[in-house]
């Protein structure tokens, strides 16, 4: 009898798998994502030294959204991490999906970042 994994065991193992090939370095940290079903989170990291430059969430007040799982939110957080990270002098990352679709939230964070000036 074969078992179905569940929906985040397989997003975990395609995580993995994209980490493989996905690096941040001093250059260009990876921004990586996090969705939840109520709440969005994006993190810069350096992972030659291991250390988070700028992280936002739908929790933040800054982000000022009333819930945190819908694609206002995810356009908030996006738009806030660029904001801390070109404080933080970050101007290109790359970009890690965290082994979600490119799609819906995922996709509206991206492309919020993108036009509040990150390159990637």
């Amino acid at each position: 009898m074969l078992r179905k994994e569940s929906k985040n065991v397989a997003r975990k193992k395609r995580h993995i798998r994209v980490r493989k090939n996905v690096f941040g370095t001093a250059e260009r940290p990876r921004l990586n994502v996090y969705r939840s079903l109520s709440n969005i989170y994006a993190q810069i990291i350096n992972d030659q030294t291991g250390r988070t430059l700028a992280s936002a969430s739908s929790l933040d007040k800054e982000a000022q959204v009333e819930y945190g799982g819908n694609i206002e939110a995810s356009k908030a957080v996006g738009k806030l991490i660029a904001e801390r990270a070109k404080a933080n002098g970050v101007e290109k990352v790359v970009f890690d999906r965290g082994g979600y679709i490119y799609h819906g939230r995922v996709a509206a964070l991206a492309q919020a970042a993108r036009e509040a000036g990150l390159e990637f």
